[in-house]
């Protein structure tokens, strides 16, 4: 007999290559969905760049209890991503979070690639980089919010119909998608 420890037990969930199994809250979005995902508020950077790729990814607010957030994550069929291991102690957490290692946002990413099969550009810059919103073409007042210097850049506009902020395929755009392709070689 092995004497096996806890964190020698996670580290193994965390590092295992194979695709992740439905669960009965993801059965029940149908298996040609894309995964939906909840961040802890630990993961900011990695919500807005799942967001940025298109996925429904919500975002804890800070202070949140962690029963309160699994609820959420349960109740509409998300993936629970998180950094904090006390959240895997919960009854809820079964089965719906899953706890990333600490390490850098490539790293995050090569990871839920491998378990879930992302594609990172089929739906890129479809979705509010803030609050997640599905986007909208936007009007012409909208692109009228455009800055001057940047309308040569800016032939197709998008506007978050919750937050009003506008987008545009600009250079901070051009930063994000250069990493999503990385993403998807």
């Amino acid at each position: 007999e092995k004497p096996w420890c806890r964190a020698h037990i996670i580290l193994m969930i965390i590092k295992d290559p194979t695709p992740a199994r439905a669960t009965p809250h993801q059965a029940a979005l149908g298996s040609r969905q894309p995964p939906r995902f909840h961040c802890d508020e630990m993961l900011g950077h990695l919500a807005r760049f799942l967001r940025a790729a298109g996925f429904d990814t919500r975002l804890a607010s800070d202070g949140v209890p962690d029963r309160q957030i699994l609820r959420q994550a349960v109740d509409e069929g998300r993936w629970l991503l998180t950094l904090d291991r006390n959240i895997m102690e919960h009854k809820l957490a079964r089965g719906v979070a899953i706890l990333m290692q600490q390490g850098t946002l490539d790293a995050h990413a090569e990871f839920l690639a491998t378990r879930f099969e992302l594609d990172w550009l089929g739906q890129s810059f479809s979705r509010c980089l803030i609050d997640n919103a599905p986007l909208e073409e936007a009007s012409t007042a909208h692109y009228a919010r455009v800055p001057a210097a940047s309308r040569p850049l800016a032939a197709a506009v998008k506007h978050c119909p919750e937050c009003g902020r506008i987008y545009w395929r600009g250079s901070h755009v051009q930063r994000m998608q250069r990493r999503l392709v990385g993403w998807q070689e």
